[in-house]
């Protein structure tokens, strides 16, 4: 097996493990799955679907992930920034649509694994990520309010966050005191805990506390037993997700959006794992790995998974020295549901939705985002034109449209970045009559910078008998570029004119000669003595 296609479990092993690590580990994996706990729950009711199933999702996705990938670090899960896309395909098409789009887009996964599109995927630029974050950020926390203030909607809870607004603002009559007393408990328990004990597991404390109060207190809030009847006391049997030809075209739109999203979520946990470590992942088998683990998820009855980065930085804090921690991390989770599924059924969703609505906050990067703003003018328009796509049409026409405007930028400076230079005011040549003329160029000679380096070089005065193109300078020739020289050459030989190119560079050679170029037609130096040298008539 190729070394980009080995799970890190295979070289943890081999490197030896003992006892130590595996102490290490698993106090890394109970630290895990202890924030996992509630947080899988309440991802799975935001997206639509029943709290049990996020925790099928983080027990086989996230010991698939674990086992399999390309990161020692990678903690794998349901994932706040799914909850948009799964909630939508839910209310299009069903939980059978959900299993399905989800085991399609494990297919692509790991199609994408071992094509090696890792490295491309990763190209997301910063602020395209902490675009689509943000948005996600801000459409999770509305879909959090209705439980938040104990709203009830008649008609259903729009999906859009245009629809939602207004929903809202009529359901506000309905307002429940009970609920947002439990919520703001909950957020207020978080947020002492982290500021004061941060090491200590503030999720599970704050849902813990928030659910005791609630129960001996007989406050009247929805919990999880009087909306889903509690949660099951185990993993279910495993059935493969209902297929029909119509049904799976009719998800593919959201498995390939599953996969996009997917592979982008789990490659930047790995990165943050990696600077938190110093260690390296293998794109290509995470890739690969995430592809299982959604099937796998599928297969169980539960959602999309993908690399988490709070959970997975939460593990390399809390010591973890392999990928046995996230396998652990899965294993006390199924615990839990054996153990004390039937407590679950007290939880309140307000109390979840608190959960969320810090989770929410937390996503969006603010410091980055100030610091965007103060450096760059493009860069912050970049960020405002996905967030706003992501909140107000779609999350993948905001990854899309934002890739393509970053694409655009970087296009159009790389293009800036050429010169062309006539350089016979500073006679580089010595030796030389007035009949020689020197264009230096410099940068990246591409289809972005043809369009102006085309406006310099068919200014080339007749009269000259040698002309040189001293092309030293480019870094990158494409075949729009050489397609120009060409035809600048060409021009030249027409009017009589010896050609001298100058460089180094094979490429530039290899793709002049697919120009019909012939070599009476063109002189290849090195560097500019060489052309001085073959200009005096001297042979090469």
């Amino acid at each position: 097996m190729k070394e980009d296609l080995l799970p890190k479990t295979v070289s943890v092993f081999r490197e030896g493990y003992d006892l130590a690590r595996l102490k290490a580990d698993a106090l890394a994996g109970l630290t895990v799955a202890i924030v996992a706990l509630p947080l899988s729950m309440a991802i799975a009711i935001a997206s639509g679907v029943t709290p049990d199933r996020g925790l099928y999702t983080a027990i086989v996705g996230g010991f698939l992930v674990s086992a399999l990938g390309g990161s020692r670090h990678q903690i794998g899960g349901p994932a706040g920034a799914f909850i948009v896309l799964v909630a939508a395909t839910v209310s299009r098409h069903g939980i059978e649509g959900l299993l399905l789009a989800t085991a399609m887009a494990g297919l692509m996964l790991i199609a994408a694994g071992l094509l090696r599109l890792g490295d491309y995927i990763k190209f997301i630029p910063y602020p395209v990520t902490i675009g689509f974050t943000a948005g996600i950020a801000v459409i999770i926390f509305a879909s959090q309010i209705g439980e938040l203030l104990g709203l009830t909607f008649p008609e259903g809870e729009p999906g859009p966050l245009i629809d939602k607004i207004p929903s809202i603002v009529s359901a506000l009559p309905g307002f429940s005191p009970p609920a947002a007393v439990v919520a703001g408990l909950t957020i207020a328990i978080i947020l002492i805990i982290r500021r004061f004990r941060p090491t200590w597991p503030g999720l599970l404390i704050a849902v813990i506390t928030a659910s005791v109060s609630a129960s001996m207190l007989s406050v009247p809030v929805s919990t999880i037993g009087t909306k889903f009847g509690g949660i099951a006391s185990g993993l279910p049997m495993p059935s493969l997700p209902h297929l029909s030809p119509a049904l799976a075209i009719a998800v593919l739109p959201d498995a390939i959006a599953f996969a996009l999203l997917g592979a982008i979520e789990s490659l930047l946990s790995a990165v943050v794992a990696d600077g938190m470590t110093g260690r390296r992942h293998r794109s290509s088998m995470e890739l690969v790995a995430q592809g299982l683990a959604n099937i796998g998820s599928a297969v169980f009855g539960g959602i999309c998974v993908t690399g988490t980065i709070a959970r997975t930085a939460t593990n390399v804090r809390a010591g973890a020295t392999s990928p046995v921690s996230g396998m652990l991390h899965a294993l006390f989770l199924l615990a839990f549901m054996l153990v004390a599924a039937p407590l679950a059924a007290y939880i309140p969703l307000a109390s979840l939705a608190g959960v969320l609505a810090v989770v929410s906050w937390n996503m969006v990067e603010r410091s980055a985002i100030s610091a965007l703003i103060r450096s760059s003018r493009a860069e912050t328009l970049l960020l405002a034109v996905t967030f706003l796509l992501v909140i107000l049409r779609d999350l993948t026409e905001g990854i899309v449209v934002g890739v393509s405007l970053a694409a655009l930028q970087f296009i159009h400076h790389m293009a800036k970045g050429l010169k062309v230079t006539n350089q016979d005011d500073e006679r580089p040549l010595e030796n030389t009559d007035a009949g020689t003329v020197i264009y230096r160029l410099d940068g990246a000679f591409f289809f972005g910078a043809v369009a102006s380096a085309s406006a310099v070089l068919d200014r080339i005065a007749d009269g000259h008998r040698n002309l040189v193109l001293d092309c030293s300078g480019i870094q990158f020739i494409d075949t729009s570029g050489a397609n120009l020289l060409a035809g600048v050459i060409r021009k030249a030989r027409r009017d009589g004119v010896k050609v001298y190119v100058v460089s180094d560079r094979p490429e530039v050679r290899q793709l002049l000669s697919h120009h019909d170029l012939h070599a009476q037609d063109i002189v290849f130096t090195r560097t500019l003595s060489e052309a001085q040298w073959a200009i005096q008539g001297n042979s090469l």
